[in-house]
C-alpha cells in the first residue's frame, strides 16, 4: 500500500527565501537553452574562437566598411534579457504579463546599454503583477464588445509607461547594483577570498536552494562578466560536479548498507547526468559531510581562481560533459583540474568523516530522501528511484492543491473507470468538484497527475510514468476504505482554493481522452442492458465459469466476438476485477477493444455466492463498451452498488423488471 506524504504548512523564513530563490531561478530556467546557444556561438566564432567568423562574431568590418554586429552582441544584449523579462511576467499572469513584461524590459536595456538581466528580473515580474492588478480594477465593467479593445490598449499604454520608467528609474539603479556587484566579485577574485562563498553556497544548495543560487543570482552576474572577459568563473561556483562526485565516490569505499549500494548508480547520474540532487539525501544522512562538500567547493573554485580558468556560458545541467561544452579555449586545464582536485577534497573529507562515526545507512536513505523532498517542496523522481521510493516505496510530497487524480488499470475501461465514478462522486458531495477524477490504462499514463489509484497488482508498473505523484494503492475500486484517504487529502490540500474553481480543471477534463470522444458506433442508449441479459440465479460455481456465462450473454447478443471472451479470462489472470460489494466487472484487455462490435451489458447473480480469489460475488456484471461509452455504463453501475439499499433490492429481487428498473439509467 502506498504511503501518503503530504507537505507541512510552509510559513518559516526558510520557506520564504525557498519561494523567492526559486522565483528568480523559474526566470532563468526555461531559458538555459537560449544562453547554451549564446555560449556556442560566443565559444566558436569570436575573433578568438575556436572559428573566428567576423559576419558571426561581430568583430572586424564588412565589405562596406561597416562594422560586422554580429550575433554575439545582440543576443546577450537584447535576445536573453527580453526572454528572461517575459517568463518572468508569464510567471505571474500568463502571455499577457508577459508581454507587458518584455515591453517594460526593453525600456531598461535600452535606458543601461549593457546587459540587463538583473533589470529584466524586475521588470518582467513588475510588468505581470501590475497587469494583473490593473486588469482587475476594471474586470465585469466592460461593455460586450470592446473587451478586445480595452485589452489591447490597456496594456500597450501601460506597456509603454512601464519602459519609460525601466529607462529612466530602474535602468540607472539596476546599473549601478551591476557594477557594485561586479566589483565586489572582483575584490574577492583579487583577494583571494572566493572560495569562502562555498560556506554559503555549498549548505544552501543541498538544504533548499538549489539552482535558485546558480541560475537566479550567479548566471546574471556571470553572463556580465563572460561579456567583459571572454569568461567566468561563476558559471562554476555551483556547477561544479566535483564536490557532490567526492561524497558518492566516499560512499561507494566506505559507506554502509542501501547508502553504498545505491552510490555507484547515484555517481553515475551525478557526474555525467548533472543531476545534483542526487547526492544531497546522502549527506543530509550525515549532516557532517557537509563540511566535505564546503572543502570540494572551495578546492575547485580555487583552482579556477589560481589557473585564471572559465566558462562562458552557464553549464545546465552540470554534468562534466556541459562543464567541458561551455568550457573558454583556454581553460580546458584549469576546468579539469578544478573538477578532480574538488572531487578529490571532498572524498577525502568525507572518507574520514564516515571512517570515524558508527552509524548504520540501511535504513536512513529513504527517510534523507524524504527531509529533501520536504525542503526542496517538491518530489524528487531521480533520488527515489534510487531508495526504491519512486519505483518501489510510493512516497509523494503534495506541495500545492489536488487538481487532477487518475485511476489506472490495464485497459483503463472497467475497473478504472469504475473507480473514477465512485471516487468522481464522493469529492463532488465533499464540496470539491473542481476537482478532475478520469481514468487511463497504465500505458498512458504521464507524469501529469498529482493523485494516482491503481490496483495493488498494477503500482509498481503505474510508478515509472508518475514519480511525482501520490500513489494510492487499493485491492478494489468499488468502496475500499482509501477513497476516504484520498477525500481528506483533497480537503486537506485544496481547503485554500476550496471556493474557487480550479484553474484549468474544466480544459482538462474537456482534453482527456477517457472522457471526451464521442462514441462513432455502438449500441442504442436503450438496447446496452435488455432483458435477456439478465440472470437471477446463475449456473455457474467458480470465477472462471461465471466469467463464461456473463460473457457469453454478451456474445448471445452480437455485441462482441469468442476472442473477446478469452479476453475477460486473460484481464482476470492479470488483475482482479472484483469491485467490492459483492460486485465483479470481467471486461476485456485493452487489445481486446477490436473485438467490440456495439455497447453491451450482462448482468448474473448469484445468491448463494460464488469464490472470486477469496472474496464473495454475487454479481457479475459482464461489460463490452464501444469507444467511451463504457465510462457512461460503470458510472451508472457505480451508482447502484455504492448504494447500500439499492444492493439489498438487487439481492430480493425475484423478476427481471426490477433489476432492470435499478439499472435504469445504464440504458438511459
Amino acid at each position: 500500500m502506498a504511503t501518503e506524504t503530504v507537505a507541512k504548512p510552509k510559513t518559516s523564513a526558510r520557506v520564504h527565501v525557498q519561494r523567492f530563490g526559486t522565483f528568480l531561478s523559474g526566470m532563468i530556467m526555461p531559458n538555459i537553452g537560449a544562453f547554451i546557444a549564446w555560449g556556442l556561438i560566443t565559444a566558436l566564432f569570436i575573433e578568438k574562437g575556436w572559428i573566428p567568423v567576423a559576419a558571426l562574431g561581430g568583430f572586424g568590418t564588412n565589405a562596406a566598411g561597416a562594422p560586422n554586429v554580429g550575433l554575439v552582441g545582440p543576443m546577450i544584449t537584447y535576445l536573453l534579457p527580453l526572454l528572461i523579462g517575459y517568463t518572468g511576467g508569464k510567471m505571474v499572469y500568463d502571455v499577457r504579463g508577459g508581454v507587458v513584461g518584455a515591453i517594460g524590459t526593453m525600456g531598461v536595456i535600452v535606458g543601461a546599454g549593457i546587459p540587463m538581466f538583473i533589470g529584466a528580473m524586475i521588470m518582467g515580474p513588475l510588468g505581470g503583477w501590475t497587469m494583473k492588478k490593473l486588469d482587475a480594477i476594471w474586470h465585469g465593467k466592460i461593455r460586450p464588445g470592446f473587451e478586445m479593445l480595452v485589452n489591447n490598449f490597456s496594456a500597450g499604454i501601460w506597456g509603454a509607461l512601464l519602459a519609460m520608467l525601466g529607462f529612466y528609474g530602474i535602468s540607472p539603479l539596476v546599473t549601478a547594483f551591476s557594477t557594485a556587484a561586479g566589483n565586489f566579485v572582483q575584490f574577492l577574485v583579487n583577494n583571494g577570498l572566493l572560495p569562502l562563498t562555498s560556506i554559503f553556497i555549498e549548505p544552501a544548495k543541498v538544504l533548499f536552494l538549489n539552482n535558485a543560487i546558480n541560475h537566479g543570482v550567479l548566471t546574471p552576474l556571470g553572463v556580465q562578466q563572460s561579456l567583459e572577459q571572454g569568461k567566468s568563473i561563476l558559471f562554476l561556483l555551483e556547477a561544479n560536479p566535483g564536490p557532490g562526485f567526492g561524497i558518492l565516490l566516499a560512499y561507494m569505499f566506505f559507506g554502509r548498507g542501501a547508502a553504498k549500494a545505491s552510490a555507484p548508480g547515484a555517481a553515475i547520474i551525478q557526474f555525467l547526468g548533472g543531476i545534483h540532487e542526487i547526492y544531497f539525501p546522502y549527506v543530509l544522512m550525515r549532516p557532517l559531510l557537509i563540511l566535505a562538500a564546503i572543502a570540494g567547493g572551495m578546492t575547485g573554485i580555487a583552482t579556477l581562481a589560481v589557473t585564471g580558468a572559465g566558462l562562458v556560458a552557464p553549464a545546465a545541467p552540470g554534468s562534466i560533459f556541459a562543464v567541458f561544452a561551455q568550457t573558454a579555449r583556454d581553460s580546458y586545464l584549469g576546468v579539469a583540474l578544478s573538477v578532480l582536485l574538488a572531487a578529490t577534497a571532498s572524498f577525502l573529507v568525507a572518507s574520514v568523516i564516515l571512517r570515524t562515526t558508527r552509524h548504520s545507512d540501511e535504513d536512513d536513505l529513504s527517510a534523507a530522501t524524504s527531509r529533501m523532498e520536504e525542503m526542496k517542496g517538491k518530489k524528487s523522481s531521480v533520488a527515489s528511484t534510487l531508495t526504491g521510493a519512486g519505483a518501489g516505496g510510493g512516497v509523494g510530497v503534495l506541495t500545492g492543491p489536488i487538481k487532477n487524480i487518475v485511476f489506472a488499470c490495464d485497459a483503463g475501461m472497467g475497473s478504472s473507470a469504475m473507480g473514477a465514478s465512485v471516487l468522481r462522486n464522493k469529492i463532488k458531495a465533499a464540496g470539491f468538484p473542481e476537482v478532475n477524477v478520469t481514468n487511463a490504462s497504465i500505458a498512458n499514463l504521464g507524469d501529469t497527475y498529482d493523485v494516482v489509484v491503481t490496483h495493488q497488482d498494477l503500482t509498481e508498473r503505474a510508478k515509472p510514468a508518475t514519480a511525482s505523484a501520490v500513489h494510492v494503492s487499493v485491492d478494489n475500486f468499488m468502496n475500499s476504505p482509501r477513497y476516504d484517504e484520498i477525500v481528506e487529502l483533497v480537503q486537506r490540500s485544496n481547503a485554500e482554493e476550496a471556493g474557487a474553481p480550479a484553474a484549468g480543471a474544466a480544459t482538462a477534463a474537456a482534453t482527456t481522452p477517457e472522457t471526451t470522444a464521442a462514441p462513432e458506433t455502438g449500441a442504442a442508449p436503450s438496447d446496452i442492458l435488455v432483458p435477456e441479459s439478465v440472470v437471477l440465479h446463475g449456473s455457474a460455481s467458480t470465477r472462471d465459469a461465471a466469467i463464461d456465462e456473463a460473457g457469453q450473454l454478451l456474445l448471445a447478443r452480437g455485441a462482441v466476438d469468442n476472442d473477446y471472451i478469452l479476453a475477460m479470462h486473460e484481464r482476470e489472470e492479470s488483475v482482479s476485477t472484483y469491485m467490492g460489494s459483492f460486485l465483479a466487472i470481467p471486461h476485456g484487455t485493452n487489445a481486446a477493444k477490436d473485438h467490440i462490435r456495439k455497447s453491451a451489458v450482462s448482468v448474473v447473480r448469484y445468491p448463494e455466492g460464488i469464490d472470486w480469489n477469496g472474496k464473495q460475488v454475487k454479481f457479475v456484471v459482464g461489460v463490452a463498451g464501444v469507444n467511451n461509452e463504457h465510462l457512461h455504463i460503470l458510472s451508472s453501475i457505480a451508482k447502484v452498488f455504492t448504494n447500500k439499499a439499492q444492493v439489498a433490492q438487487l439481492e430480493a429481487a425475484s423478476t427481471v423488471d426490477e433489476v432492470l428498473e435499478l439499472f435504469g439509467k445504464v440504458n438511459a
